[in-house]
């Protein structure tokens, strides 16, 4: 057994629960990540020779427990929050934890307490990436487009606000719940984007955050079911999910979705999608989640009948983009454009996007690369594929682009 190999897989599957549990009860973030990181390094150094417990998450919360105590003894909490690091002593007693495998999931909880109005707008996705899901700061800077160093401060920054205000971890009720909820969406979205981004499962950051991510929208669709967008979001989750089996052929080589064997996918999830999809609509409440599945369940016809409906895809991002015009959704709009009235319409679609994002977006690249090669122009779209296979991690997709270059 390679021990350490069981000791990433698990600090990476128990990150988000073990933080959000300790977090509830000391009321601090970075304590709740220091104490933890403490019980990591403690299994790294330990299990090797001891051997891997039998319950070895059971194990790391009782060691960042006891850490967590040790702290408050030596007086580096703050006087208000004393009462309960005394109190949390005698909790792995109370709750068996030093002997049972399970304790209570309260990432749900944690994912709205960092989207409490306290804290900046401009970082509750971010925070609830890193936090819940374990994302560090590069990975999740990459993802917003902001430098690694500038996305670590603002998450250090938060962090001790949720401390120094006393935000309590609790799920909030009837009014001051549903304002926090496009945030926690946000979040829940961000993480699957990331899992699904790793095309074939091989890179350990991103390892099961997919599926925590389908798990996260279904809870949080239980606890309101009456949010279109809830459903909406979940919808569009499950119709890119439907689709992984079949993008990779049997040799390991990305399938575009354009390509890909439709018996593959799982009708399972994709009727599913298709049943949220409307029952969001009945509720009557449009938003962006609500058009993004709509897109998804229009990339899947198409595919299916073989008789893609370009013109309804282009109007769904048009729609899109004028009351969500992010980076992404922008560039998607240029492909369906490119697709419904052709590659010159693509490309000034995307000429109109603003410089300064599209620098380090693949996408983009991948999709002027694309545009174009169709228009002939190929010394420009040969710079254009250099910089989107410079810019893509997953190495599945970078055959598949270096395979198309001119």
């Amino acid at each position: 057994m390679n021990v350490q190999r069981v000791a990433e897989l698990t600090i990476r599957e128990s990150y988000g629960r073990l933080v959000a549990y300790l977090a509830s009860r000391w009321g601090d973030v970075m304590a709740a990540e220091d104490a933890l990181s403490e019980a990591f390094l403690a299994a790294l150094e330990q299990w090797p020779q001891a051997g891997v417990p039998q319950q070895p998450e059971a194990w790391l919360l009782v060691v960042a427990r006891r850490r967590l105590i040790d702290l408050a003894r030596r007086g580096k909490v703050r006087e208000d929050a004393m009462e309960t690091f005394k109190q949390a002593a005698n909790l792995a007693q109370s709750e068996g934890l030093s002997s049972a495998p399970t304790f209570p999931d309260e990432r749900l909880q944690l994912l709205f307490t960092c989207a409490h109005p306290a804290i900046d707008r401009g970082v509750r996705t971010a925070l609830m990436l890193q936090t819940v899901l374990g994302l560090n700061a590069e990975t999740i800077g990459s993802a917003f487009l902001v430098a690694p160093t500038t996305m670590g401060q603002r998450l250090v920054r938060a962090k001790a606000k949720i401390r120094d205000a006393g935000i309590r971890f609790e799920l909030p009720e009837g009014a001051d719940l549903r304002p926090r909820l496009e945030a926690v969406l946000e979040a829940i979205y961000a993480a699957y984007s990331t899992g699904w981004d790793d095309v074939a499962g091989a890179d350990p950051r991103s390892k099961g955050l997919a599926e925590e991510a389908i798990w996260l929208g279904r809870l949080v669709g239980q606890l309101l079911p009456e949010e279109a967008e809830a459903k909406g979001l979940l919808a569009l989750m499950l119709h890119c999910e439907a689709r992984r089996p079949a993008r990779l052929d049997a040799a390991g080589q990305y399938v575009p979705l354009s390509d890909q064997q439709v018996e593959l996918w799982s009708h399972t999830l994709f009727d599913e999608a298709e049943r949220l999809l409307i029952e969001a609509a009945t509720l009557k409440q449009p938003g962006r989640f609500q058009l993004e599945a709509a897109i998804q369940s229009a990339h899947s016809h198409g595919v299916s009948t073989g008789q893609p409906d370009w013109q309804t895809i282009a109007l769904l991002y048009e729609g899109l983009v004028q009351q969500f015009p992010t980076i992404g959704a922008l560039v998607s709009r240029a492909a369906a454009l490119a697709q419904a009235k052709g590659t010159e319409a693509g490309l000034a679609a995307l000429a109109a996007i603003p410089s300064k994002p599209i620098k380090t977006y693949q996408p983009y690249w991948a999709l002027k690369a694309h545009l174009l090669k169709e228009a002939g122009e190929l010394a420009a779209a040969r710079e254009a594929y250099q910089l989107a296979i410079g810019l893509t991690e997953a190495a599945a997709v970078r055959d598949f682009l270096q395979r198309q270059a001119p």
